[in-house]
């Protein structure tokens, strides 16, 4: 048996690496809760005492027993909700989906396979089978996708599809829903790029993802009409298929909670009605402007804030063992800089109705020509390291395009490609004034007093802290204003670090029973019987369970356990 597994190795690395991509997420028993002996009675399914009799009706709307991260996760919510009154569902992608979030490009023959075949039969019998054990062991009801869609909806699915040029895709509509954003969101991150115009087999993989989520439209209507669910629970809620079930779900009136992992060791962060990447720009600034501020918990943030350069305490580190010294980018000192933080091209590809660029690119382009024109300034141009390190390393490299762009950059220009040591926060410490896209790393910068503009979704957004322009002129009068006569004043300093303590410690829900492991996003359960699970018992999981069942704010009170506050 061995020799065989690795002769398919050998022909198929693809399957090596689904392989090892399990392993390092820790797809083995000695991780996974033992709910069967946990659950070892149905009793344990009935109510406990002093919970509401208005009993809600809860969808794990999981689908890929694949992503073992959520399938642990959503498999523990689902105990935990059972056990506070909730009638708990689970959704499960049974080898139907043409496409989904698990696909993911490895070789050009790969992708051709993709393309005319779609994923592995091996892939997804293995992934459907995880999910309906991990569900039946916790004794929670499972709905499989197939059996929502007769042979009329598929062949009504299909005619779409083939009648439906690409090009309408990314826009298109079904009974209101937006499948095609999502459809073109998934094929952006099969492909790992911000475009997938020069990639041969864009069309049929395109089309792919669009039938996928037309069937998962369809589906999840007809689930819901039969079931009448009060929620949904579902990691992240962008992609093939989770976006689409938050698209139906909405419009059904259905409470929808988006999950996913924090930058925290052990934490978790959730959102509500919509993914994170949207609710983070509008969450109401009352949620944190109040917080009782004092030195302590100043202390506590700017201590993690500080770490975050070596990562200790997070779950992923991008860049190991980071370089402070960056005297060999031979910045000239008489003239002031700006940085620049990209994200990775193809990560989150969603419509954000704010945005004055049509994507990350463009952006940049556009801001490298300005500087070009400004010989007075520096332009520090930090690529993200997760280009290169992240589990899914992004096949549209940010150099790469400048090179193809521009070619020789003029010397006020500098670009730190992802794979360099150099630390990001001290070249950041080093400028004038941050320019970002989307990235979270605006939250940190500004808490150290770095002033930031924000040229696109960043998560900063919003929030009184930051220079957030609204057209492209605003973003070129603020450019123009450069260089910056003072740094940020102390107060707006303060405010900056309030809102990161609420950032990291606050919305970054952690659940103790969760060991975090030494492989990123990995996680052992410290748990022995079912009354750990139960109301009382564990703060973090009160207040997820809360959320979900009673629709209240996803927000840890950290400070409420800090010693000496009140």
């Amino acid at each position: 048996m061995k020799s065989l597994v690795l002769a398919l190795f050998k022909k198929y690395p693809v399957l090596k690496k689904i392989y090892l991509n399990h392993i390092h997420l820790g797809y083995n028993s000695k991780n996974r809760l033992p709910w069967r002996r946990l659950c070892n009675s149905r009793d344990w399914m009935k109510p406990t005492t002093g919970v509401s009799e208005n009993k809600k009706k809860v969808l794990m709307a999981t689908c890929s027993g694949s992503l073992v991260t959520a399938l642990d996760i959503e498999t523990l919510f689902s105990v935990a909700l059972t056990l506070r009154g909730a009638e708990v569902h689970a959704l499960i992608c049974d080898r139907f989906l043409p496409a989904c979030l698990m696909c993911q490009i490895n070789t050009s023959t790969r992708i051709k396979k993709f393309a005319t075949e779609g994923p592995s039969r091996l892939f997804c019998k293995r992934c459907t089978e995880s999910g309906i054990e991990a569900y039946q062991s916790a004794g929670i009801e499972i709905h499989l996708l197939s059996r929502y869609i007769t042979p009329q909806d598929m062949r009504e699915v299909d005619f779409l599809v083939d009648n439906t040029p690409c090009e309408r895709i990314k826009d298109y509509t079904h009974q209101g829903l937006a499948v095609g954003e999502h459809a073109m969101a998934g094929a952006l991150r099969f492909f790992a790029r911000s475009s997938i115009d020069e990639e041969q087999y864009a069309s049929p993989v395109l089309k792919r993802y669009f039938k996928a989520s037309l069937l998962t439209a369809i589906a999840l209507k007809k689930i819901q009409d039969v079931q009448k669910f009060d929620a949904a629970v579902f990691h992240h809620g962008i992609y093939v298929p989770q976006g689409v079930i938050g698209e139906v779900f909405r419009k059904e009136g259905v409470a929808v909670v988006n999950w996913n992992v924090g930058y925290r060791k052990g934490t978790f962060i959730f959102s509500r009605n919509d993914t994170y990447h949207h609710t983070m720009m509008i969450e109401p600034v009352s949620h944190w402007e109040s917080i009782q501020w004092n030195p302590e918990l100043e202390r506590i943030v700017l201590t993690y804030i500080k770490n975050r350069s070596k990562g200790t305490r997070d779950w992923h580190v991008f860049l190991n063992e980071p370089s402070g010294d960056i005297s060999a980018l031979q910045i000239d000192p008489s003239k002031p800089a700006v940085g620049l933080l990209t994200n990775v091209c193809w990560d989150a590809q969603l419509h954000y109705p704010a945005n004055i660029f049509v994507d990350m690119l463009e952006w940049v382009f556009d801001t490298i020509e300005y500087f070009m024109k400004r010989p007075d300034l520096q332009l520090i141009i930090r690529v993200h390291p997760a280009e290169i390190t992240a589990e899914l390393p992004s096949r549209q490299r940010v150099v790469e395009e400048i090179q193809k762009r521009f070619g020789i950059l003029p010397p006020n220009i500098f670009v730190v490609a992802p794979e360099s040591k150099l630390n990001t926060y001290s070249l950041m410490d080093a400028c004038n004034a941050v320019i970002i896209y989307g990235t979270k790393t605006g939250v940190e910068l500004t808490s150290l007093g770095i002033p930031v503009i924000v040229a696109g979704e960043a998560w900063i957004r919003n929030k009184g802290i930051t220079v957030d322009p609204e057209t492209k002129k605003g973003y070129y009068d603020v450019l123009d204003s450069l260089p910056f006569s003072n740094r940020m004043t102390e107060a707006l300093i303060q405010r900056a670090r309030q809102y990161a303590y609420h950032f990291f410690f606050r919305r970054m829900i952690p659940i103790e029973i969760i060991r975090p492991t030494k492989n990123a996003y990995s996680f052992s359960f410290n748990v022995n019987k079912l009354d750990e699970l139960m109301p009382g018992r564990n703060v973090g999981l009160d207040v997820i369970c809360n959320g979900i069942l009673s629709g209240r704010d996803f927000i840890y009170e950290y400070e409420k356990y800090v010693p000496g506050y009140s």
